[in-house]
């Protein structure tokens, strides 16, 4: 009986180790990716600023978004739900900074308009790339793994790869034509597919607390 019983013992250690080291292991991708998120996210805003690029700034923002993801994800295992709220409200309200400074860097290039520097762009868009595939392999052997929050951040770093594609082909009509409007039209389209960012951002905290 004795033997029975340690056996068990045993056994319940064993599953509660491997939950462990399974939350580790899925705290330090999350981290790893919301790291390469962010950095990237200061090198396009820094670029787009300096290109001249609707596009990039747009595309920023949802570098911000997928690193706040990551983020909530990362402290979902092991916080408090309320500690995970006021979290999400926080990394809500950082989206909204690169989103206003999106929209007056887009009426700014209306009314004064400059050429954005397409082989720039088409280089950042290329390493924007690169990152969001990284992020994509990182996290894929996970997505099934957990709820909501990791399947939406690798599904999120997958199609973010679209709007990638779209500014490195906007560098290089504006390269070939020189005019601001395939960037602005661009940016436009990626800053309306990022609209919802900040609300992504609490529905996703919402659904893992109820998860």
């Amino acid at each position: 009986m004795a033997n029975c019983h340690s056996f068990a013992s045993a056994i319940q250690l064993f599953a509660q180790v491997n939950i462990y080291t399974h939350d580790m292991r899925l705290r330090s991708t999350v981290l790893i990716i919301a790291s390469l998120n962010f950095s990237y996210f200061i090198v396009e805003y820094y670029f787009g600023q300096r290109f001249n690029s609707i596009a990039l700034l747009s595309d920023s923002v949802d570098f911000l978004e997928d690193a706040s993801i990551n983020i909530l994800i990362a402290l979902a295992i092991g916080w408090s739900l309320r500690k995970r709220q006021i979290t999400g409200y926080f990394l809500a309200g950082v989206l909204l900074v690169p989103g206003i400074a999106f929209l007056w860097n887009a009426l700014h290039q209306i009314l004064s308009p400059e050429i954005p520097e397409g082989a720039g762009m088409g280089y950042v868009g290329l390493g924007a790339l690169f990152i969001n595939l990284l992020c994509a392999f990182l996290i894929a052997r996970h997505r099934n793994e957990e709820g909501g929050l990791v399947k939406a951040a690798y599904y999120s770093a997958r199609n973010d790869a679209i709007a990638n594609v779209l500014i490195i082909s906007t560098g290089v009509v504006t390269l070939i034509y020189p005019s601001v409007i395939p960037d602005l039209v661009i940016g436009i389209i990626i800053f309306i597919m990022n609209a919802d960012a900040a609300k992504e951002v609490l529905s996703t905290a919402r659904k893992e607390n109820q998860e």
